[in-house]
């Protein structure tokens, strides 16, 4: 008997390890899979603005894919299309637009007609598609451009939005016929606000002459882009540096009418984020900065408003100082309005409240420690739908108005994107390890969601991937930090590999297994042999109000106390190497590689993407400049802050980093200022250090998310060949 179960085993064995469906190789290897590859960046399929028809039938969507660039070999573009699907998912997607770029589909009420943005003539610019056949129609002809389309509820006019310089509201007729400048300073110093504004179009250009002609050629040279002239305090973009102010506003467009379309934010001067017109049609609620005579860049308020559908009899909803008041969402009956309000002037959870718009009085705040958004009522009004960064997720949940009770329709191991709801019908873009990018469709309590698209599926199906697992530890603080462990994908049990601290930016960012942007590089690292652990350190969100606030004024040795905890209890696994491991993190990760690398030796090789490397200078070299008063407390010519700021700052500790280190930087960087990278990079090497340093011209912050995908592919690459430079595996 025993003989015949070793022969059974051996023949059990036999067919495991060469049957097709379980052929398993000495090293972990499926059958018919390969790791995640560098250029898999270019086959994920990105899906947003989902959007249902009134009975939720039929469903509209973004995709966006990455394309070759015909006009460069190596080079690629983005592409946006809008699909179409059953949202039942009984039939395949189907794809409306296909020549130009297109986006931000909107139903027509009846149902019967999608509006959508396409650019032209380099402005976007509103378009119609007839669904029972026909070829999309050019909507708006808008000099400024248009966007974010909304339908009236009559269905015979648009509701867009367009941004505005300053320059242009002066002097256009049509918009500005009195010729109205702003009643705040436009803070030109030696003139007065009148001075400062005026044109000198009709002024002769003379360099030789009088002070008014020469002002005039001094203008010219400055609108030749020969001379940027600064007067505002927000003077940098994500881009550039940028001297001109800029104005949203919203208008409506008759359809099919020569009628150019009427501004309805007629207060000039000041930025309107939203505007949503209620279902009876005959009001706006409007969403913008306070109406204030302070300068705009010195003000962080927004208030929300209700005018008459065409603009007028403006009143105060929802206001306050130093508060902000914002992502107002109409209920369907018109009667009740959802909002977000929060302080401007420190790090805080922002609140989810609601008013009746029929005798506006205190709002009703509901309880939640996450910051939640993207909100929509349920068709009855009974619940507000949300979604929020929580502990390594982004659960949809639902507010029920009635009792202030919350519940999380899905769990943390995947993230909610994009959804809609109508009646019973709920369909929504879910992250998975599965797939970065999915159509899910559902019922209102989202149980047993379905997979309607494949947009990534398909391909994934051919790939390892490896499954993160879940670790907690209790910090110094006492607070629970929560880690992800992912060994390589042909991890073979025994082996000692490589392993990589990968740390998050923001510093209010979160990662985990429903965070997208980090799918395709956590996967091929893995895939590349190197374990992979991340962690969200104090001062994450996703973990509510104490936990956000944890890292004010300790930027450095909190957080990085707890990054390296993660990593040792890793490392206490006891399958990962010692001796190779590295570090890698962008933007305020950047700067906490930077620090750790200043403090701690332990690393083979370490990567600083993006980064703040001195928290003074960053003050006037990034757009971001208000995380410093905000997180320390002042300014750098403060002394009590000057202190904190040289504590905090990784430029402190140069001369004590020795690890190998590579640090990037986008050229055209202005959230944190590329300098910061070339003063990292000169201090080490006038100190002989190992470092290289790469920028990456015309690349933004967003370089690795939503930047120039040949230069995306050559960060993850560079990153990856140094760290192999210094494992000589």
């Amino acid at each position: 008997m025993r003989n015949n179960l070793f022969v059974s085993f051996l023949l059990l064995f036999i067919a495991v390890q060469w049957t097709p469906a379980g052929l398993l190789a000495q090293s972990g290897k499926v059958a018919g899979k390969v790791p995640v590859k560098v250029t898999d960046l270019l086959k994920i399929k990105s899906i947003s603005e989902v959007t249902l028809n009134r009975d939720g039938a039929r469903v509209a969507y973004t995709v966006k894919t990455i394309e070759p660039d015909t006009a460069s070999k190596w080079d690629y573009v983005y592409v946006n299309h809008i699909y179409l699907s059953p949202a039942d998912g009984s039939a395949p997607p189907k794809q409306l637009t296909v020549k130009e770029s297109s986006s931000q589909p909107a139903w027509s009420p009846d149902g019967k007609q999608l509006a959508f943005v396409r650019t032209v003539n380099r402005k976007p610019q509103i378009f119609i598609l007839p669904l029972d056949g026909g070829e999309p129609f050019q909507c708006t002809h808008f000099k400024y451009g248009a966007g974010t389309p909304k339908w009236s509820p009559d269905g015979k006019a648009i509701l867009f939005s367009s941004n505005i310089e300053l320059h242009d509201l002066l002097k256009d007729s049509s918009l500005n016929p009195g010729q109205e400048i702003p009643k705040w300073p436009y803070e030109r110093t030696g003139f007065d606000r009148s001075e400062s504004l005026r044109s000198t179009a009709d002024i002769k250009a003379d360099p030789d002459g009088n002070v008014d002609e020469l002002r005039a050629y001094l203008d010219n040279d400055a609108a030749d882009k020969k001379a940027k002239v600064v007067t505002k305090l927000n003077f940098q973009d994500e881009t550039n540096v940028n001297p001109d102010l800029s104005f949203n506003h919203f208008f409506i467009q008759p359809i099919g009418q020569d009628a150019p379309p009427q501004l309805l934010t007629k207060r000039l001067f000041y930025n309107y984020t939203n505007a949503e017109l209620t279902p009876d049609g005959l009001h706006l609620i409007i969403t913008g900065l306070i109406d204030s005579t302070e300068h705009p860049d010195r003000t962080d308020e927004s208030c929300i408003y209700r005018a008459n559908a065409d603009g007028s009899g403006l009143q105060l909803l929802l206001g306050g100082k130093e508060l902000t008041f914002n992502s107002a969402r109409i209920s369907p009956s018109g009667k009740l309005l959802a909002f977000q309000y929060d302080s401007t002037r420190r790090v805080t959870v922002p609140h989810l409240a609601f008013i009746s718009l029929d005798a506006p009085t205190s709002p009703t705040t509901i309880p939640f420690d996450r910051a939640s958004g993207n909100y929509t009522w349920s068709t009855d009004e009974k619940y507000i739908y949300f979604t929020a960064q929580s502990n390594g997720g982004i659960p949809l949940y639902r507010a029920n108005r009635l009792t202030g009770k919350t519940e999380a329709l899905s769990g943390y191991n995947s993230g909610t994107g994009s959804y809609d709801l109508r009646g019973n019908r709920l369909v929504l873009v879910r992250t998975e390890i599965s797939s970065p990018f999915e159509l899910f469709s559902s019922d209102a309590a989202l149980k047993d969601p379905r997979r309607i698209s494949s947009f990534n599926s398909d391909w994934i199906a051919d790939r390892q991937l490896s499954q993160p697992e879940k670790h907690v530890f209790l910090n110094t603080l006492g607070d629970t930090v929560e880690y992800w462990v992912m060994k390589p994908v042909n991890y073979t049990p025994g082996k000692k590999v490589p392993l990589l601290l990968d740390i998050h930016g923001g510093p209010t960012a979160m990662w985990g297994p429903g965070e997208n942007s980090m799918w395709q590089e956590f996967q091929y690292f893995a895939g590349k042999g190197y374990g992979v652990v991340y962690c969200n350190p104090r001062g994450s969100g996703g973990y509510g109000y104490h936990f956000l606030r944890a890292n004010v004024k300790d930027w450095g040795a909190g957080p990085t106390g707890d990054v390296l905890t993660a990593l040792d209890k890793t490392v206490d696994e006891g399958w990962a190497d010692t001796s190779k491991l590295l570090v890698s993190g962008g933007s305020y990760a950047g700067y906490l590689v930077a620090w750790i690398v200043g403090h701690d030796h332990r690393f083979k090789a370490a990567c600083a993407q993006r980064g703040v490397y001195d928290l003074a200078t960053f003050f006037g070299e990034g757009n971001a400049w208000r995380l410093v008063p905000i997180y320390f407390g002042g300014y750098p010519w403060e002394p009590a802050t000057k202190a904190i700021l040289q504590r905090e700052s990784p430029i402190t500790y140069v001369d004590k980093i020795t690890t190998p280190l590579i640090i990037f930087h986008g050229e055209n960087d202005r959230r944190t200022g590329f300098v910061q990278g070339e003063m990292l990079y000169r201090s080490l090497k006038v100190l002989g250090r190992p470092v290289e340093y790469v920028r990456h011209p015309g690349g933004t912050h967003e370089l690795t998310r939503s930047g120039d995908n040949r230069q995306r592919i050559d960060q993850l690459l560079r990153t990856y060949e140094f760290f192999e430079r210094w494992l000589a595996r």
